[in-house]
C-alpha cells in the first residue's frame, strides 16, 4: 500500500510567522511552526513530519511537493552537502542545516518517491495541505491557539523542532483551520485549579525571565497578547513580532526576580510589580495580564533601571 500525501510550507512575509502542514485525509493530517520562519523551512518541516509520522508503518510514501527546494535538496544536493561537511560549492554553510540533517535521518529506511505538483493550481491534496499551513502562520502572527490537527494513529513522540529557538538566516525564496483542528495551548497543562489567578501570574512572570524560556520563541509567543507592547529600559517601545525577533537572536541573561505584588484591577486584568536583578543591574517590572479566552496573556511591560 501507498501513502499518498501532500507537504507545505508558509510564511507571511518570508521570513515571518510561518507554517507548515502535511495532508492525507480530515483524519490524518498534522501541523505547526514557529513564530518567525521562512517558507523553506516549513515546506522542509512538513516532510520530515510526515515521514517521522509514519516511521512505524510499513507503507511507500508518495511526497507530493510544490517545492523544488525540498525536491532537490533530497534527491540532487544533499550527497554533496554532506560531503563537504554541510557546505555548498563555493564554501558557504548551508541554510537550514539542522532540519536538513533531521529529514535525512527520516529518510533512512524509508520507502519514497517525490513528486512534483504545481502549487495553488487547484491540486485537492496540496491546497488542503496549503489551507493547515497558512492557518498555522496566521495564529502565530494573531497569537491565536495553534492547530495541529490528529496526525497518524501510533505515531511515536519527535524530537523538539530546532529551529524553534533559534530561527534561521533569512532567505528568499488564504485560509482558516479545517473544522476538526486540534487546538493546542503550550500552557494549559500549567493551569491548575488549585492556583489563583494571581498566582498564575506570578509563574508565568518568573517563566519569562528565565533563560531556556526567552530562548524558545514558541513559548514566549504563548505568552503574549497579539497586542503586546514594551517600553524597554532604555525607553524604546516595541511590539510582539519586534520583541520575538530580538529574543530570538539574544543569548538572555540569568537573572532573579521578586513578585512585589499584584493589583486586581479588572475581572480579567491584574497588575503586577517585580524586580529583577541580572549581569545588568537592578530594574523595576510592571506588567499588565489579561486573561482571553480562558488564558492569562501579558498585555503590557515596562522595564525600569534602579538607579
Amino acid at each position: 500500500m501507498t501513502i499518498v500525501a501532500a507537504a507545505d510550507g508558509s510564511a507571511l512575509g518570508n521570513p515571518g510567522p510561518a507554517g507548515w502542514a502535511w495532508y492525507v485525509d480530515d483524519d490524518h493530517w498534522s501541523a505547526g511552526g514557529w513564530p518567525h520562519g521562512t517558507n523553506n523551512m516549513g515546506e522542509l518541516m512538513a516532510v520530515i513530519d510526515l515521514l517521522e509520522s509514519t516511521a512505524h508503518v510499513d507503507d511507500d510514501l508518495r511526497i507530493l511537493c510544490d517545492s523544488q527546494y525540498v525536491i532537490n535538496s533530497v534527491t540532487k544536493w544533499m550527497p554533496g552537502w554532506k560531503r563537504k561537511g554541510w557546505r555548498k560549492s563555493d564554501g558557504s554553510p548551508v541554510l537550514n542545516r539542522e532540519l536538513l540533517e533531521r529529514l535525512d535521518r527520516a529518510l533512512q529506511g524509508r520507502s519514497y518517491r517525490f513528486e512534483w505538483v504545481k502549487g495553488h493550481a487547484g491540486h485537492d491534496l496540496n491546497e488542503a495541505a496549503d489551507l493547515r499551513a497558512r492557518a498555522v502562520a496566521t495564529a502565530y502572527r494573531d497569537g491565536d491557539a495553534i492547530p495541529i490537527g490528529p496526525g497518524w494513529p501510533g505515531a511515536a513522540v519527535h524530537e523538539p523542532e530546532p529551529a524553534l529557538a533559534r530561527p534561521a538566516p533569512a532567505e528568499s525564496g488564504g485560509a482558516a483551520p479545517a473544522a476538526t483542528a486540534v487546538e493546542f495551548d503550550l500552557f494549559d497543562d500549567l493551569l491548575t485549579a488549585v492556583e489563583t489567578d494571581e498566582e498564575v501570574v506570578a509563574r508565568l512572570e518568573r517563566e519569562l525571565v528565565e533563560p531556556s524560556v526567552r530562548a524558545d520563541a514558541s513559548r514566549v509567543a504563548a505568552l503574549l497578547h497579539p497586542d503586546f507592547e514594551e517600553i524597554g529600559r532604555s525607553g524604546t517601545l516595541w511590539g510582539r513580532d519586534a520583541i520575538l525577533e530580538v529574543l530570538a537572536e539574544e543569548d538572555a541573561p540569568a537573572a532573579e526576580i521578586a513578585v512585589l505584588g499584584t493589583e486586581r484591577l479588572g475581572s480579567d486584568v491584574i497588575l503586577l510589580t517585580a524586580r529583577t536583578v541580572d549581569e545588568r543591574g537592578a530594574s523595576l517590572r510592571s506588567s499588565v495580564w489579561l486573561r482571553s479566552g480562558g488564558r492569562w496573556r501579558l498585555r503590557f511591560h515596562q522595564g525600569t533601571p534602579e538607579a
